[in-house]
């Protein structure tokens, strides 16, 4: 189990720290360097609901139909919910020759075929998350899983585990919070689908406008609604937005809803209730209200979909068909003589949510205390209460709805009823220890908050938030980002924001710099110099420049090359910023305070680019005149070697504040120690010089020795683990005498016999070994 949540945990922060956004064409889906052919493939498509997950997986068909990916002669697509029910088992033969397509003759040779050559089979399971509950994901234990029936979850298990039909590829669709890696130890690519640009949104209202008269007035419409269009980055919300937009448009309505509670409201409303007598109208609230308990109990078990015999009535089940709110799907039959069994779905999960929501609401056997359980925000290590995660914030919006007419119109319950549960979330937020949230757990209470528009609960929060917010590696949405914006808006408070990693888009992070009670922030710096550069070309000097006084850079970490080439980009910035200073205030000088203000650059690319972005990087160290602490020392070893160390020591010079070097094991020789002895006594601040783990023999320390005395700034010399002998561990301590300003000189190597170190130790007692 631990080695589990090792490993999940080296996945993610992987995943993280090398994270780029860039577009992928679907024809390099498959490619993968260095894969065997003989061993199964697993792909992962990541993306939240929504995200277009399943149009992806079906347009893979439609490519393939049409001559694309030759590789595969077999491609079997599979939507988990439906194959996910408990009491069904299948083979291998079952699942591909049954229930995906049933050939009319020739099933048992086709099958055979298969397993001979299982490099030209593609399986596309969408919807991972459909197929695990809470824990449990079973190992295969069937002898012949190819014959013998068993549950997906076993037969999925042996795909993966390569049991079963070694070498074909396997992609999986999951959710990026579902821990696909706990159930897969070896995943060859992850994709994961960000969602729409601001461009590409327009893009998609415009052509599910186009044609109609009012056009350009829904794309006015959606854009001016700020919180509507932030969640059209999801296709799917896109598509409800655009309906709902084109139902109010219709009726001559000229507002769209602020909330996502009133816009599913909204939709739900319309879908049920124009035109109905009374009696019509209490039967569609029976069934809405008997649908609503189905969406929360199978999402409690981690399901969407269900046996349409399990419904409760013909009445409910026609309901749910006739207002879209199902999907039906048939079952596999094992054998002609069997009846034809059929299952329903919702049609998606953000209605599942919406309507699970509506339960908790509606059912008078959850009374107002216990509804906290389903609210509530844990800390990290608790797991939500139920899978359907969008629950709290449609709950939360509902208890501040009651009065509404969509409302009324969904429900006949007391409203006094309804009144108690608001006034118990009213006591639990104020109760709640805010400023001591996780970063997740807090975008949760903000857009519960977000969702209810009260203005008490809005202000409560925003007075007791914590002044420095951390968002380190946690994906920022635009949604996210709008409530986060809208809510520190209200605050009096100064706040300083970390959103490096956070995937945050660039109109994004405009809005959140560009808040005056933003005093400091952090972000990627490629993301930072790219919004710079944005502002430049819009001549938005004034932002421009009231965002480089917020940034902050110290201390920073160059871990890729690109961070090098990003580094680069913001020195180039600061000349371009002094012509801008310059046409906006006729002032002749600028100094971005980040390049200014940089007192702590480490360094670690390791062997393969080390050599190739430090000789980058020594080109821009002179534009960081407070740089006090360079640190060349990586675990993976940066190996700069003698060239890297000449070209450090020709900028020695610029760098008058530097006050710690270490340039610890990279495997610098004599050579290099020498380059850097003639340079060391320009680097007139220097308190502390580590050359531990190199590979500098007798001449090296003679050169070091020879400098010491003329560098009266040092105070901490450290040449251990190299290979320096008696002779050089004598010129050092020799050195030493002239030199009374150095407190310790760290010496102890292999090479020098154990008997000489100890005597040179009793000669001067700032020798430590």
């Amino acid at each position: 189990k631990n080695s589990i949540k090792a490993m999940e945990k080296e996945l993610v922060t992987c995943s993280l720290q090398g994270k780029e956004k860039a577009s992928l064409k679907r024809s390099q889906i498959f490619q993968i360097p260095g894969g065997k052919d003989s061993e199964t493939k697993v792909i992962v498509v990541l993306g939240k609901a929504g995200m277009g997950k399943s149009i992806l997986v079906q347009k893979i068909c439609q490519d393939w139909s049409n001559g694309e990916f030759s590789q595969f002669e077999f491609v079997f697509w599979f939507d988990c919910k439906q194959i996910s029910l408990p009491e069904k088992r299948y083979s291998l033969k079952d699942l591909l020759l049954e229930f995906f397509v049933k050939p009319q003759e020739g099933s048992k040779e086709i099958f055979e075929y298969i397993l001979q050559n299982p490099t030209k089979v593609l399986l596309l399971f969408d919807g991972f998350e459909g197929l695990h509950d809470h824990e449990n994901f079973p190992r295969c234990s069937a002898s012949q899983p190819e014959k013998d029936l068993c549950s997906i979850k076993e037969l999925l298990s042996g795909l993966i585990q390569k049991k079963v039909l070694n070498g074909c590829t396997l992609l999986l669709t999951a959710r990026p919070k579902d821990k696909v890696y706990q159930y897969v130890s070896k995943v060859d690519k992850t994709i994961e689908i960000v969602g729409f640009s601001p461009q590409q949104r327009e893009l998609y209202i415009t052509k599910y406008f186009k044609g109609l008269p009012y056009c350009d007035n829904a794309l006015k419409l959606i854009t001016e609604c700020e919180y509507l269009f932030s969640h059209c980055y999801s296709p799917l919300m896109c598509r409800f937005v655009c309906f709902l937009c084109e139902t109010l448009l219709e009726m001559g309505d000229k507002s769209l809803p602020s909330t996502l509670t009133t816009v599913f409201l909204k939709f739900v409303q319309q879908k049920i209730v124009p035109m109905k007598t009374d009696v019509t109208a209490m039967k569609n609230q029976e069934s809405l209200a008997t649908l609503a308990r189905i969406a929360w109990y199978l999402g409690e078990k981690h399901q969407s979909a269900m046996k349409s015999n399990l419904l409760p009535s013909k009445e409910v089940k026609e309901f749910a068909l006739k207002h879209g709110f199902f999907l039906p799907f048939a079952f596999p039959r094992h054998s002609d003589s069997e009846e034809e069994e059929f299952g329903s779905t919702f049609s998606d999960f953000v209605i599942q949510n919406f309507l699970a929501a509506l339960h908790l609401m509606l059912a008078e056997e959850i009374k107002d205390k216990s509804l906290i359980k389903y609210l509530s925000f844990p800390s990290k290590k608790k797991k939500p209460y139920n899978w359907l995660d969008l629950v709290p914030r449609f709950l939360a919006g509902l208890l501040f709805l009651q009065d509404d007419p969509c409302f009324c119109s969904l429900s006949n319950k007391d409203v006094k009823q309804s009144t108690k549960k608001q006034k118990t979330l009213l006591k639990y937020i104020r109760r709640l220890q805010i400023n001591e949230l996780c970063p997740e757990r807090l975008l949760d209470l903000l857009h519960c908050i977000y969702e209810t528009q009260n203005s008490y609960l809005l202000q409560h929060v925003a007075l007791r938030l914590k002044p420095d917010l951390s968002f380190l590696s946690i994906v920022l949405t635009p949604p996210d980002v709008h409530v986060l914006h809208y809510i520190l808006k209200r605050s009096r408070k100064e706040f300083s924001l970390d959103l490096r990693n956070s995937s945050i888009d660039m109109q994004g992070l405009k809005d959140l710099v560009g808040l005056k009670n933003v005093a400091s922030f952090r972000a990627s710096l490629g993301d930072t110099v790219r919004l710079w550069k944005s502002l430049e070309q819009t001549k938005d000097y004034e932002l421009l420049r009231a965002s480089t006084e917020k940034f902050v850079l110290d201390p920073f970490k160059a871990k890729t090359m690109k961070d090098i080439s990003d580094l680069s980009d913001l020195v180039e910035m600061q000349e371009k910023m002094i012509n801008c200073v310059q046409d906006a205030s006729g002032c002749s000088s600028y100094e971005i305070p980040a390049i200014k203000n940089l007192r702590k650059l480490e360094f670690a690319l390791g062997p393969v680019c080390g050599l190739q972005g430090f000789r980058k990087l020594v080109e821009i160290l002179a534009a960081f005149p407070s740089l006090q602490h360079l640190d060349l020392d990586a675990l993976s070893e940066n190996g700069i070697g003698d060239e890297g160390a000449k070209s450090l020591s020709e900028v020695f010079p610029t760098l008058t504040s530097l006050e710690t070097l270490n340039l610890s094991q990279n495997k610098i020789t004599d050579v290099g120690a020498e380059k850097l002895a003639t340079a060391l006594p320009s680097l007139s601040s220097l308190k502390t010089l580590s050359l531990y783990n190199n590979n500098i023999c007798d001449f090296g320390a003679e050169n070091l020795a020879k400098v010491l005395p003329v560098m009266p700034s040092l105070r901490v010399l450290d040449v251990q683990y190299n290979k320096i002998t008696g002779v050089g561990a004598q010129q050092l301590t020799d050195s030493l005498r002239k030199c009374p300003h150095i407190k310790n000189l760290v010496m102890w190597n292999p090479t020098i016999p154990y008997g000489v170190l100890e005597h040179l130790q009793q000669l001067d007692s700032r020798i430590s070994v």
